[in-house]
């Protein structure tokens, strides 16, 4: 049954005629697993998906496109790596040269990055006008998606916070942002964490922004999935901002792939059925 109690449609028996979705990782998780498959269940659908990892990138990209494999998700240590193993690079995939999503289309390959299209959504979703200035608190791979978002939606005016001394700086000066290794004082109307700051295990308490700086914010975007409200945006919400969630990033990025794998658009309530199935 649904979360809501509904009767799911009878699953088609798996068979020939089954499509193959998949993850590859360093690490699986549950969360794309169950969500697919949960969608996939609510609209009855003939596709199943299935994570891995594996050793032999090369060797598991070529199966994708032997087997037929309609789709992939890529999470680290593979975003990277995969590109030059694919033929087509969607421009949300070559603006931060970072893939997480192929499609198979007969045998040619196409890379996305559904992480950028999920930012660019939430942002225009919440008309977050271009003009906000911004803080923004990380270097990596997550933060390069979010920063390459916020410069192709029109935001001018914004600041990469990184201590990493190499990395900080050429994230800010690809991106034509300005750069700083310490918060100090700083405040912004749009405080962006893309740190582990708040993340389940030992910096679950940590805030990822000084108190004063959250009080003094409009919006507050948190990538962290796990827990959902962290420190940071549960002082924002108290502070009055608009709370832009990790899990709202990593449901929105999920279903940008179902919709590409399958070419089905779910209904608002079972995206939010499929949501609260995987975090179970």
């Amino acid at each position: 049954m649904g979360i809501g109690g509904e009767t799911l449609p009878d699953r088609p028996p798996i068979g020939r005629d089954t499509t193959l979705c998949m993850s590859l990782a360093g690490r699986p998780g549950h969360f794309g697993s169950r969500f697919h498959n949960r969608l996939y269940a609510l609209l009855g659908l003939d596709y199943i998906y299935k994570a891995f990892s594996t050793n032999d990138l090369a060797g598991a990209i070529g199966g994708i496109r032997a087997l037929g494999i309609r789709g992939c998700a890529v999470s680290m240590p593979f975003k990277e790596a995969v590109i030059p193993l694919l033929d087509v690079l969607d421009p949300s995939a070559r603006a931060i040269d970072s893939v997480n999503t192929i499609v198979n289309d007969g045998g040619t390959l196409s890379g996305f990055n559904t992480d950028y299209l999920a930012i660019r959504t939430l942002l225009a979703r919440h008309r977050i006008a271009s003009g906000t200035r911004f803080l923004l608190r990380g270097s990596g791979g997550m933060a390069k998606a979010v920063v390459a978002a916020l410069r192709d939606a029109g935001f001018r005016d914004g600041t990469i916070v990184a201590r990493n001394a190499g990395a900080g700086p050429a994230l800010a000066a690809r991106y034509g942002f300005a750069w700083t290794a310490d918060l100090e004082a700083r405040t912004a109307p749009l405080l962006i964490n893309v740190t582990p700051m708040g993340m389940e295990g030992p910096d679950a308490d940590v805030l990822a922004f000084p108190e004063a700086a959250i009080a003094s914010c409009a919006i507050a975007l948190d990538v962290v999935a796990l827990p959902s409200e962290t420190p940071f945006l549960t002082a924002a919400r108290r502070s009055g901002a608009l709370c832009i969630s990790g899990h709202d990033v990593v449901v929105l990025q999920g279903l940008e792939q179902f919709i590409r794998y399958t070419g089905v658009t779910p209904s608002p309530a079972q995206v939010a059925d499929a949501a609260a199935y995987a975090r179970t």
